[in-house]
């Protein structure tokens, strides 16, 4: 069971011992994006401070927070100036998550970029691990494996049992040609990297874009994992490295609450993806055939919504007289 450790316990704070790195580069680049994230905000950098490879910077990117968490940012950022960075929109403004990641991507100076939320942690070997890869794989742009899905955290014993690891969906440990991510995600075969799962080469990023700051929650990683896996070789590996904490203040949750995204069924913010990458595709010239299927079929539903509310009012119908005519075959037996 993975939950709370030493080094990645709620509230915990970096080693008073300052990491000393020289006048080298950074290695990584970390980017923490955050609105409003006091409640986690010391652990994510504390599991920072805790990893095992020591040439990284750690650049804390505010999205116009109300509460505490600017101060603990601008605090760490003072304390460790030649390690952590402070950064935030003109006027303190509320930009959204992808122009704030481009806002880290900007100022970073790393061979390679890792993300992590500010409600997530990496376990202490995540940056030693995948450096490593990315160094023995060096035609591979990007780095990911298995994220546990972190419900564990909260220390009650009814929540152990809930803590999974994402499905790899390929042949874990092996480097995977374009497109074949990209049509196993859409195909559901296999789940996308999470943000603090993956580490990138920057030049890559450099070369194909970065984020899409029209997509300022749900779906805004996919941009840029898709962009990678569609003309980049990708190294899978079977590690498990990071936590993605679930809780109720998360950034899935509130878009649950406003219905822009629903766990069953169609939803804007994937109607949204679906229509980028669709446009995608064709300006790039991108014409692999079992890719541009799975895209279609996708699609299906946005584009013929009369159709498909009407079969799934009729399977609605469908299940609701099953479920009566079982009914009633029990009370008549």
């Amino acid at each position: 069971m993975l939950g709370r450790t030493s080094s990645t316990r709620p509230g915990s704070r970096p080693s008073e011992q300052r990491p000393q790195v020289g006048d080298e580069l950074p290695l990584v680049s970390i980017i923490t994006i955050f609105l409003n994230g006091e409640a986690f905000i010391e652990e994510a950098i504390a599991s920072v401070f805790s990893q095992s490879c020591k040439r990284w910077e750690l650049l804390l990117v505010d999205d116009g927070s109300s509460d505490r968490s600017s101060d603990t940012a601008r605090h760490y950022a003072a304390r460790y100036p030649d390690r952590v960075r402070y950064l935030e929109h003109p006027s303190h403004a509320n930009r959204g998550m992808s122009a704030s990641r481009n806002l880290g991507l900007a100022s970073a100076r790393g061979e390679y970029v890792a993300f992590l939320d500010a409600d997530d942690v990496y376990l202490p070997l995540k940056l030693e691990k995948q450096v490593r890869l990315l160094d023995d794989y060096p035609e591979a742009a990007m780095v990911y494996g298995a994220t546990r899905a972190w419900h564990s955290w909260s220390g009650r014993p009814e929540d152990d049992a809930h803590d999974w690891v994402r499905t790899l969906g390929v042949a874990p440990d092996s480097l995977i040609e374009p497109p074949e991510l990209a049509v196993r995600f859409l195909d559901g075969r296999a789940m996308a990297p999470s943000t603090c799962g993956v580490l990138i080469r920057r030049r890559d990023i450099e070369e194909l874009g970065c984020f899409q700051e029209d997509f300022r929650t749900m779906y805004e990683e996919f941009v840029l994992f898709f962009k990678i896996c569609l003309k980049r070789k990708v190294y899978v590996h079977s590690g498990t490295y990071d936590l993605y904490r679930q809780h109720a203040d998360s950034t899935t949750r509130a878009a649950i609450t406003s219905g822009e995204y629903r766990v069953r069924g169609t939803n804007r913010s994937y109607e949204k993806f679906l229509r980028w990458l669709d446009a995608y595709l064709d300006e790039e010239g991108i014409r692999d055939r079992r890719l541009l299927a799975a895209v279609n079929r996708e699609l299906r539903p946005f584009r013929y919504r009369r159709t498909y509310r009407a079969i799934g009012a009729f399977d609605r119908l469908r299940r609701r007289v099953r479920r009566s005519l079982r009914t009633l075959a029990v009370r008549v037996t």
